[in-house]
């Protein structure tokens, strides 16, 4: 009974040795000293994986899957990360090629998210100063959103294993911009919960530069919405006064729409493609329909500019004696962004640096530059002649913006702390949105550019896992400026479905044409070489 107690004894107290270190293990402090070595082997770490960030840009870059049908990405992005230990959800917010990839536990809980989607009738040869498609009129990655996964998941493969190795507490989560040039998921991920429980977000989009900026980027927000007008047909030849045409509504909204604009103020920015036509002239269209994008720099601008497209529409309805109907396809708010952690990411922007470019390099940017008539310079009056060498300064908010742009991460900026990184893995000047803008994502320039944004992203999430201040900071922006006066009413009702059909008849015409030129990395060093082309390739043999 003795031995019994006494062996009792010794288990109860090491369980309250255990129940005493447990807490002292989250609360470990570190001295500057001992971040900035971390902060080294982080970068040693994710220089260590040059190779895999290489692969992975080019792999995703071959797949060209436009948004909502990403599904080569998604299954390859996933099995590297599960083969990493994180666990998957599939399918969040009913989108099959969306999923969240979590490991670790406890707080805090760092979302880290990048867009994988790419652009219609942009297929190009990489590497190649001229137009070379790869599948003539298929889609590919002319925005360049086929680099920021290995930015993110490269830095946090890093981080996972010295959290491992420190005994460092915290959950990181990973996550995939699913159609943004659709925004057509972010919002769905908010109101469906899945960053209720998360501290901060960092996002990583491909750009010229390298650099985080907070508050009010300039950017616009935006409705997506479709309009379909039904109407009935007819012989257009024979009795077309019995016939009440689909098409006349679209066009008739579309002139409406476009006498509105004398009446709108500057910063907006409003564009629609007529998406039916009806099928053959000589049948009045019983059925047409337009696509809408209503941007401006505020929410009560974004709403009042789509509630009258919705007015329009009607109105042509009636003119037309056709009916008209309307679904939301996607939403972005305007944005705004976390200012302590972009304060955290410009000093490991500083600490790692611009990568270092190559004649090779240089000679394909400038190429590029004249092939687009790339303007001499940007928006802030700054040269653009080959790739950048310095990293600008850390900006706050506009002071007045003419408008822009829009992602639907500004959706998530809304919901918790976030902040964007931008990456040098493209060329500074090109159009975006365009074949040329694919020129450069599976080449050098992208492969370092990645690697250098990955190296910011580890450094900036041991700051997140080290220094609770950074945290809390971030938190009291967001409450105390942010969303002190201005409050995210989302777009979206509860039960809006995601448009996950869009793009689905364009992928299933390309999709067998373009797996022959799938990147095969166990037989090939770089996509370049499986293509066989010479980097850099400025002008045609």
């Amino acid at each position: 009974m003795k031995k019994y107690l006494n062996r009792f004894g010794h288990l109860c107290f090491l369980s309250f040795a255990f129940l005493l270190c447990t807490p002292l293990i989250a609360q470990k402090k570190y001295t500057d000293k001992d971040i900035a070595s971390m902060k080294q082997k982080l970068a040693t770490s994710v220089a260590g994986h040059a190779k895999d960030v290489q692969v992975m840009v080019d792999q995703i870059f071959s797949f060209g899957e436009l948004g909502f049908q990403e599904f080569e990405t998604s299954t390859y992005l996933t099995n590297v990360l599960a083969k990493n230990g994180f666990a998957i959800e599939k399918n969040i917010s009913n989108v099959p090629t969306a999923w969240m990839a979590k490991w670790g536990s406890g707080s805090p809980v760092i979302a880290l998210g990048s867009d994988i989607d790419c652009i219609p009738k942009a297929s190009q040869k990489p590497g190649v100063a001229y137009k070379d498609p790869i599948v003539e009129g298929a889609p590919g990655h002319g925005e360049g959103h086929n680099s920021g996964q290995a930015v993110i998941i490269y830095a946090a493969i890093a981080m996972k294993e010295m959290m491992e190795k420190e005994h460092l507490p915290g959950t990181i989560v990973i996550w995939p911009g699913v159609a943004e040039e659709l925004v057509g998921t972010k919002a769905w991920y908010v109101r469906d919960g899945y960053f209720k429980n998360i501290d901060a977000c960092i996002f990583t989009h491909v750009s010229g530069d390298f650099g985080s900026n907070y508050g009010d980027n300039g950017g616009n927000g935006l409705v997506s919405a479709r309009f379909d007008f039904n109407g009935e047909a007819a012989h257009a030849a024979g009795a077309p006064w019995r016939g009440k045409s689909a098409l006349d509504g679209v066009e008739l909204m579309d002139i409406g729409w476009n006498f509105k604009r004398e009446h709108l103020k500057p910063t907006n920015r409003s564009h629609y493609v007529v998406i039916d036509g009806g099928d053959q002239p000589n049948v009045v269209p019983s059925k047409a329909s337009v696509w809408y994008y209503f941007r401006e720099r505020t929410y009560e601008d974004i709403k009042a500019n789509y509630e009258s497209g919705i007015k329009i529409a009607e109105g042509a309805a009636l003119m037309s004696g056709t009916t008209v109907t309307h679904q939301i396809l996607g939403t972005a708010w305007p944005g705004h962004f976390n200012k302590p952690l972009a304060e955290a990411m410009y000093a490991n922007i500083k600490k790692v640096g611009m990568p270092t470019w190559d004649d090779k390099d240089i000679q394909m940017a400038k190429a590029v530059q004249v092939l687009v008539e790339a303007p001499k310079k940007d928006m802030e009056g700054k040269p653009i002649d080959g790739l950048k060498t310095t990293i600008d300064s850390l900006k706050g908010s506009v002071a007045f913006s003419w408008g822009g742009g829009s992602d639907d991460i500004a959706d998530i900026s809304w919901a918790v702390p976030t902040i964007v990184l931008r990456y040098p893995a493209n060329i500074p000047g090109t159009k975006g949105h365009h074949w040329a803008d694919a020129i450069a994502m599976a080449t050098p320039i992208a492969h370092k550019g990645s690697l250098v944004g990955a190296e910011a992203t580890a450094m900036t999430l041991l700051d997140c896992f080290t220094n609770p201040k950074l945290i809390e900071e971030a938190k009291a922006y967001y409450t105390n400026v942010q969303t002190k006066e201005v409050k995210y009413i989302p777009f979206i009702s509860a039960t809006d479905p995601p448009a996950i059909y869009l793009n689905k008849e364009i992928m299933q015409k390309y999709r067998e044409a373009m797996k022959p030129f799938y990147y095969q990395p166990e037989k090939y060093g770089t996509y370049l070489e499986q293509l066989e082309i010479s980097y850099p390739t400025v002008k045609k043999p």
